[in-house]
This record gives structure tokens, C-alpha cells and sequence, in this order.
């Protein structure tokens, strides 16, 4: 049966597919000089009642539209969308506009197929337009203002309408970040754990506020994550970007700054145009580095570096979609930017209580140790990051498998010991605490 291929979302729309299918059958056939038959009119009438009536239920267009469409602004998108909804309407598309690259519509075709009239054909054209609720919500994209050039929906459309899983490639300048991640896991003040929810809040129900209560749209949402090096703010947003079923990428600045004048925009621009619409968080670290306190302009460089940052920041607030700031360094973050976040959380170095549940859950759970090895005497021995006890858990787990023997606080000493040394600092026995016993005595260099 049809219902076991397709999913739900692509069978409710059958009857859209259908009348686009007989639109563009009547027009091959009113290309040949003939006219269509009465048969083929009372059923494109009866295809028109069921589209104007599936329009209008809850839920069915809601997934991707905005409030209020026109009927010939849901017949563009619904053109757009065709092609990738059902591959034999891209191939009649082409078929009916010879030489065309795509199999996607133009807005020639358009008004064909959809029989606008010539004193209507401006409707069509401001359909298209960057002013028109297609363009502004990132529905649909527009090759120029050519009538012969194609347009096809934004990325990521057809498949939220149709609740297809996203198909998501190379994001250009990012990287996916693989961090299994559970709320359980996340070990946090319960006041930042609140702050978090209510930043999900912004991601899951903006169509309410926004599409339903006329809420005003401030795009993103926008999170800015600040504390010290590993205590949680990747882990956090994996965390996020787990319970919404998306996935994490995080930019790599490094490979969009560019020395030349013009092409760090234009690198922005492709990431931005690539995950627009997209299900996805986008996460840049060191936003310190991006908005910091903005000094003088002592020479051409910096007046373009001040363009940089300033058109990052407008892709971001005109982004669709959760963008996360990460930051070590706070205080040095230009005060006009922080109120153009939606949430900002800090994240603090654990206490005690925190550090022993860090390290309950962050040593392997099925590892042989012996009985001094406590969690809790563990947490209030050594202050360390989360990120940081991570490491030392694994470090001495290996120890212990080196030597063939159960986990012993020798292992973790030395573990401990190795991480504190990672910042080229003098260390002392002394910074290991009540650890400080247990090191071995080969360990310190």
C-alpha cells in the first residue's frame, strides 16, 4: 500500500501533488492545441475544494508557513516543494520548460501553470519578491529576477513539511560535534538547568508566540554560554541539541576569518545560507574573540575587522534557527552585544557536591575498584572542571587496565597529576590535597 512508503506528513498532502500534476497535464495539453475535457475541469474543481479545505486545517502547512498566506502564495510554495515531494513532478516540470538546468520551476512556468491572468502577474512576481512573507521566512529561494531562472524551497523545508529526517551534508566551515548527551548527565546549578529549559522554550515554541500570538520574531534564538574552560558549555548545548533530535555543529572560525578584505563575509554567507531553515544548532566558541570591547579605529584593518563582527552578528540575529555563543571570558564581551541575547547562562566551576556526582558518573561504571576509591573523597580532594575530571577518570582508568589490577587511588593520583600539568604550570605534591599521599613516587618531574 501507498501509506507503507510514504510517511504520514507525504500522504496528507496527496491531493496537493495531484492538482499540481493536473495543472501541468492540461497545460502540455493546451500547449498541443487541445483543450481540457470536462472530466479533467470537474476534477481539478474537486482537487481545489480538498486543497483549499487541507490549507486551512491545523497542523498540515503549520510545520514551515506562516499565518495569513495568500492562495497564490501556498501555490508558489507548493510548486517549489513539488520536485522534491514528488520526483515525477520535477521530471514533468522540466518536460514542460526544455533546457532547463533544474527540474525545479520558474516563474515562467508558474504563471502557466497556475493560469495567472495578465492583469495578475504583478501578485505572482511580489509572491517572489525579498519583501514578500516566502522570502522573509525562508521558505523559498529566488535565482535572480530572471523569469526563466528556477526557484526551489530553502533548505530544509520539504523536509520539516513532510516530516522526512533531515538529510544534512558538509556544513561549510563547521564541524559536527559527536557528544552523546542526556539532561541526567548534566551537572549544573538547578537555577542554569532552568535557564537552559527556558532557552529550549525559545527553540519549541516559537511558532506560538510568534506565528500564532503575533509575537515579535528576534530571530535565533540566541544563547550566550560563559564560564572557564571545561565546566560544561559544549556539553551543554550537545545536551540541547539532543532533545531537540538535532544535530550540534560547531564553527571553526579559523577556517571562515580570512585575511582578505570581503571574504570572510562572503564564507559567513555560505554557512548562514546553508543552515538556514535547517534542523540544527550552530555553536561558535570564543565569542570573546568576536564582540569584544570594540577600541579605536587606528587604521583600514580595523574598520573592516569592526564589519566583520558587525555583519556576524546580523546573519546571527537574522538566522533561523538556535545559535550558541560560547565564552571563557565574560567581563571582556562588549556590553552592547549581551543584550542582544536571548539567554545567557554562566557556568561555575563545580563545588564539592557537584564534583562528586561528576565523578560518580564520569568513571567507567562496570571498572574494578578497590574500596578507598570514594566519589565523594574524590570530589573534595582536588578542585577541578567537570572537563577536567573527565579526563583524569579516563586516564586512570587506563592506569588500572595497564597494570591488569582494579582501580586504586594511585591511579587517580597520577591521573590528576598528569591533568593539572596540561597548563605547563610548577606543580607540588601539595595541589593534589588529601590526593597528595597516594601519588607515586616516580610521578613528579
Amino acid at each position: 500500500m501507498e501509506s507503507t512508503v510514504r510517511t504520514r506528513g507525504e500522504a496528507c498532502f496527496a491531493s496537493e501533488w495531484e492538482r499540481i500534476s493536473l495543472l501541468a497535464h492540461i497545460l502540455a495539453e493546451s500547449r498541443q492545441g487541445r483543450s481540457a475535457s470536462q472530466g479533467e475541469l470537474d476534477r481539478l474543481r474537486t482537487l481545489q475544494q480538498q486543497v483549499e479545505a487541507f490549507r486551512r486545517e491545523e497542523g498540515r502547512w503549520d510545520a514551515v508557513t506562516p499565518s495569513g498566506l495568500s492562495s497564490l502564495e501556498f501555490d508558489v510554495l507548493a510548486c517549489a516543494v513539488a520536485p522534491e515531494a514528488e520526483p515525477r513532478l520535477g521530471w514533468l516540470f522540466q518536460a514542460l520548460q526544455p533546457g532547463a538546468p533544474t527540474p525545479y520551476p520558474t516563474p515562467a512556468l508558474l504563471q502557466e501553470i497556475l493560469a495567472v491572468a495578465p492583469e495578475e502577474t504583478a501578485l505572482l512576481y511580489g509572491a517572489l519578491s525579498e519583501a514578500s512573507p516566502l522570502r522573509i521566512n525562508g521558505l523559498i529561494e529566488v535565482e535572480g529576477g530572471d523569469p526563466f531562472q528556477p526557484l526551489r524551497p530553502a533548505a530544509g523545508v520539504t523536509a520539516r513539511l513532510l516530516g522526512r529526517p533531515a538529510v544534512t551534508g558538509d556544513l561549510p566551515g563547521a564541524v559536527l560535534v559527536k557528544t552523546p548527551a542526556r539532561w541526567e548527565d548534566l551537572v549544573l546549578p538547578q537555577d542554569r538547568v532552568a535557564m537552559l529549559r527556558e532557552f529550549l522554550l525559545w527553540i519549541t515554541h516559537k511558532a506560538i508566540v510568534v506565528g500564532e500570538w503575533g509575537g515579535s520574531d528576534c530571530g535565533g534564538p540566541v544563547g550566550l554560554f560563559s564560564g572557564p574552560s571545561g565546566t560544561g558549555k559544549t556539553f551543554a548545548a550537545a545536551v540541547l541539541a539532543a532533545r531537540l533530535g538535532w544535530p550540534l555543529y560547531r564553527v571553526d572560525l579559523g577556517r571562515l576569518v580570512s585575511k582578505y578584505i570581503g571574504e570572510t563575509e562572503k564564507n559567513l554567507n555560505r554557512l548562514f545560507d546553508a543552515a538556514h531553515g535547517q534542523p540544527m544548532i550552530l555553536q561558535f566558541d570564543e565569542a570573546d574573540s568576536l564582540f569584544s570591547k570594540r577600541g579605536e579605529v587606528r587604521e583600514a584593518r580595523d574598520r573592516y575587522a569592526n564589519m566583520e563582527v558587525s555583519h556576524l552578528l546580523a546573519r546571527i540575529e537574522s538566522h533561523s534557527g538556535p545559535v550558541i555563543l560560547t565564552t571563557n571570558l565574560r567581563k571582556h564581551l562588549d556590553p552592547a552585544f549581551a543584550r542582544r541575547f536571548q539567554v545567557v547562562v554562566d557556568f561555575p566551576r563545580p563545588d564539592a557536591e557537584a564534583r562528586t556526582r561528576l565523578w560518580q558518573r564520569l568513571l567507567p561504571p562496570r571498572m574494578p575498584r578497590e574500596p578507598g576509591v570514594n566519589p565523594a573523597f574524590l570530589g573534595a580532594a582536588v578542585n577541578l572542571t567537570g572537563g577536567s575530571i573527565r579526563n583524569a577518570a579516563l586516564h586512570a582508568a587506563y592506569l588500572a587496565a595497564g597494570a591488569g589490577r582494579p582501580l586504586s587511588l594511585g591511579h587517580v593520583a597520577l591521573a590528576i597529576w598528569r591533568e593539572l600539568g596540561k597548563d605547563g604550570r610548577e606543580l607540588s605534591p601539595t595541589d593534589l590535597g588529601p590526593m597528595a599521599p597516594f601519588l607515586p613516587g616516580e610521578a613528579p618531574c
